[in-house]
């Protein structure tokens, strides 16, 4: 079975974050694999032990992302493909980045390709969808079980609160979700193999690609952070005394609009 897991390089979101000049500043910042990702990459290396084959990881990026590649490595993943487009493009969106992937995976034997359900870092889920309809194959999104017999595969997906079950064929596209596994950490081994594992680069030339096809469709208007949350107050005095001045701090700093039933 041949599987293919899109991984990409994201802003670590427990580390400080700093927003100038309209943009995220990378200098001093952490990055880590897109954790939704790592479902992904956890669910192909199962699957691959079960039935077979091999996992190729790809992403899109600047050789600074092959860092995350070498992470996906050290799970268990078998090769890894980094298309560099730090010397054509400044920028990509959801169309530009599937448009790059399409054009990699359209030659290539595709059985199953996995996606984190979202990026952190932007939250659109796009990408997955829109690669697997350029492919012309199925896809399942925010998946929470994988059955895979034969070609015929049978996929429990997540519905606000609720679960949908599902009954597909490969090849097929799916996006994880938190729930479908527990990502591995990288062993010692698992890090000394990675660093003779293949890790492919490629660049847009080398998928015939012209700057103009991938011209980004969407503009960023702003990137700013959330308002700081003040600190929490705590209420003394006896019950009723903080009924009272709860009641009090919600009229008259949170502006909340109260009613009072009597029953």
């Amino acid at each position: 079975m041949n599987i293919y897991v899109l991984v990409k390089r994201t802003f670590d979101t427990e580390e400080k974050i700093v927003v100038a000049g309209g943009k995220i500043q990378e200098d001093g910042a952490e990055f880590i694999i897109n954790p939704y990702d790592e479902y992904a990459i956890e669910e192909a290396i199962q699957k691959r032990d079960a039935l077979g084959g091999k996992v190729t990881v790809v992403t899109i990026g600047g050789e600074d992302a092959e860092k995350q590649l070498r992470t996906a490595l050290a799970m268990g993943a078998d090769e890894a493909v980094l298309i560099n487009t730090e010397d054509d493009l400044d920028e990509l969106d959801q169309y530009s980045a599937a448009y790059i992937l399409a054009e990699y995976l359209k030659d290539k034997e595709v059985d199953l390709i996995l996606a984190g359900n979202v990026a952190i870092d932007g939250g659109s889920g796009q990408v997955g969808p829109r690669l697997a309809d350029l492919l012309g194959i199925n896809y399942v999104t925010t998946i929470t079980s994988l059955e895979i017999d034969g070609t015929t595969v049978k996929i429990v997906r997540d519905i606000e609160g609720d679960s949908e079950v599902l009954e597909t064929s490969l090849p097929l596209l799916v996006t994880a979700q938190q729930g479908l596994n527990e990502p591995r950490y990288p062993s010692l081994p698992g890090i000394m193999k990675a660093k003779k594992k293949p890790l492919e680069e490629l660049e847009l030339d080398d998928l015939d690609i012209d700057e103009d096809d991938v011209e980004v469709k969407v503009e960023t208007v702003e990137i700013y952070l959330p308002p700081q949350k003040a600190a929490g107050r705590v209420l003394s005095g006896d019950l009723t005394a903080q009924v009272k001045e709860l009641v009090s701090l919600l009229h008259n700093e949170a502006k909340v609009v109260l009613s009072l039933i009597h029953i």
